[in-house]
C-alpha cells in the first residue's frame, strides 16, 4: 500500500537522526513540546470537541466518552507527562553487564532503540503525546493509528509535535499519524514488518486480539483490566471502603479501575450492607451471589460472564469466598493478567496473595488505580503489558529499548 510504504520509509529514515540526538537536545524538545500543547490548547480542546460530538451523537458508552474527553487539566497533565519524561535519565547507551573474558575480550551489553515502533489505539487521545515523549525520549520513531473516535483531536496533538520538533530542527517523521481510517490500512500496518520493529496495541479485547492475529510484527500485549479487589477477614474495614469506591468509581473507563470484588464470608454480615450502600450511593449497579444478594438490597444475580467482564461502566461483580487461597483461584481464572488487590491487615495472607495471584501488578492496602507510568515515576507510560515479553506492567522508558553487546578485542582469534 503506497500510503503506508511512504510512512514506514519515512520512520526508517528518521530513526538514525533520532539516535544521534544527544539527551540534553532530546529534553530541550520535550520541555519545549509540552510548552506548545499548552499554549496551543485552544486549536486542541477545539478539535476535541468535534470528536466528542460525534461520539456522543454515536451512543459511545460513557466510560469511553470520559477516555476520549480533553480539558484543560487534561492538557496540563499530557504536558506535565512530557517534562517528567524529560528529567527521567536516559536510558540509551546505559551499559547493563560488563564481562571480561579469560582470553581478553571486553563485553558490554549496552542498551539501544527499538527503531520504529508502531501504536495503534482507541480513543485516547492522551495517549498520542505520550507514546511521542516516550519513544522520542528513547531514539524510537512512531507510527501511530489511533481510533477514528479521536481522530480529530489526535491530528490537532500531532499537528502541535510536528510543528515544534520542525522548529527545533528535528525531523518532523519522528512521529507520525496515520490519517486513514479504512480497516484495511489498518491491517496493512499490522503487516509492515520490513519497516516497524515493535507494534503496541492498546484498547479493548477486540482490538488486542485482532492485532495479535493480524500481525507479523512482534507485539506486545496492552491487555485488558478486569481487576479484583480482595476484601480478606483481616481487613482494616474502615480502610475498604474508600479504597474500593476509588478503584470503582474515580474514573470507571480505565483499564486499572476495579470491576469485580471479593468479600470473605466471614466479614459479609457485617461489612456487606456498608459497602452496598457506598457503592449503590455512587450508582454502581451490584451483581453478586446470594451471600451478596441477601446482605445488599437491590442488588441483582451475578452470571458467570459477570466474573470475566471488563464493565468500564458503573457495574462491579461480587462474591464471597471462605479463603485467602479460594480468593486467588477465583482471581487467576477470571483476571486478565494487569492488576488485582487485598486489603488485610495480615501479613501471612498478604505474602500469599503476592506470591499466588498472577498478575503484573499485585497490591495490598491500596486501590488498583495506581498501575499507572505516571505513577510509578515513569512520566509516562505506553500502555500496561499483561504479558511476560519482554515487558510486563507499565512500560516506560527502559521498555521501549532493546540491547546489543560490544565487544572489544586486541586480536583475538577462537582456536
Amino acid at each position: 500500500m503506497e500510503y503506508l510504504e511512504k510512512l514506514g520509509g519515512q520512520a526508517a529514515a528518521v530513526k538514525q537522526e533520532l539516535q544521534r540526538l544527544a539527551t540534553k537536545q532530546k529534553n530541550q524538545a520535550l520541555i519545549r513540546i509540552a510548552g506548545a500543547l499548552v499554549d496551543r490548547q485552544e486549536q486542541i480542546l477545539t478539535a476535541n470537541c468535534r470528536d466528542y460530538e460525534i461520539a456522543q451523537t454515536g451512543g459511545m458508552a460513557r466510560g469511553l466518552l470520559d477516555r476520549l474527553k480533553l480539558t484543560p487539566e487534561r492538557i496540563e497533565a499530557m504536558a506535565e507527562g512530557l517534562r517528567q519524561i524529560a528529567g527521567l535519565p536516559d536510558p540509551v547507551g546505559e551499559v547493563m553487564e560488563s564481562i571480561d573474558r579469560p582470553n581478553g575480550l571486553h563485553i558490554q551489553k549496552i542498551r539501544v532503540p527499538m527503531g520504529v515502533i508502531g501504536i495503534i489505539y482507541e480513543a485516547r487521545p492522551n495517549v498520542t503525546a505520550d507514546a511521542f515523549g516516550l519513544c522520542f525520549k528513547t531514539g524510537n520513531a512512531v507510527i501511530l493509528k489511533g481510533g477514528r473516535d479521536a481522530f480529530y483531536s489526535n491530528q490537532a496533538i500531532v499537528r502541535v509535535i510536528r510543528e515544534t520538533l520542525g522548529e527545533l530542527g528535528i525531523c518532523a517523521d519522528a512521529i507520525q499519524l496515520i490519517e486513514q481510517n479504512d480497516r484495511a490500512v489498518t491491517t496493512a500496518f499490522m503487516q509492515m514488518k520490513q519497516y516497524v520493529d515493535l507494534l503496541i496495541p492498546r484498547g479493548g479485547a477486540g482490538l488486542i486480539n485482532a492485532v495479535v492475529a493480524n500481525s507479523t510484527i512482534p507485539v506486545i500485549e496492552t491487555g485488558t483490566g478486569n481487576c479484583h479487589i480482595y476484601v480478606d477477614e483481616d481487613a482494616d474495614l474502615s480502610q475498604a471502603i474508600p479504597v474500593i469506591i476509588n478503584a470503582k468509581t474515580q474514573r470507571i473507563g480505565v483499564c486499572n479501575a476495579c470491576e469485580s470484588l471479593l468479600i470473605h464470608k466471614k466479614i459479609a454480615d457485617r461489612f456487606l450492607p456498608e459497602l452496598g450502600r457506598a457503592l449503590q450511593e455512587r450508582h454502581v449497579e451490584i451483581r453478586g451471589d446470594q451471600t451478596v444478594m441477601d446482605k445488599i438490597p437491590g442488588s441483582l444475580q451475578a452470571t458467570e460472564e459477570d466474573y470475566g467482564t471488563e464493565y468500564l461502566d458503573y457495574i462491579v461483580s461480587m462474591k464471597t469466598v471462605s479463603s485467602v487461597e479460594e480468593a486467588i483461584a477465583h482471581i487467576n481464572r477470571y483476571n486478565t493478567g494487569h492488576s488485582d488487590a487485598i486489603l488485610t491487615e495480615n501479613e501471612a495472607h498478604m505474602e500469599q496473595f503476592f506470591q499466588g495471584v498472577d498478575s503484573a501488578c499485585v497490591y495490598a492496602n491500596a486501590s488498583t488505580r495506581f498501575t499507572d507510568g505516571f505513577e510509578f515515576g515513569f512520566g509516562a507510560e505506553i500502555g500496561i503489558s499483561t504479558q511476560k515479553l519482554h515487558a510486563r506492567g507499565p512500560m516506560g522508558l527502559k521498555e521501549l529499548t532493546t540491547y546489543k553487546y560490544i565487544i572489544k578485542g586486541n586480536g583475538q582469534i577462537r582456536p
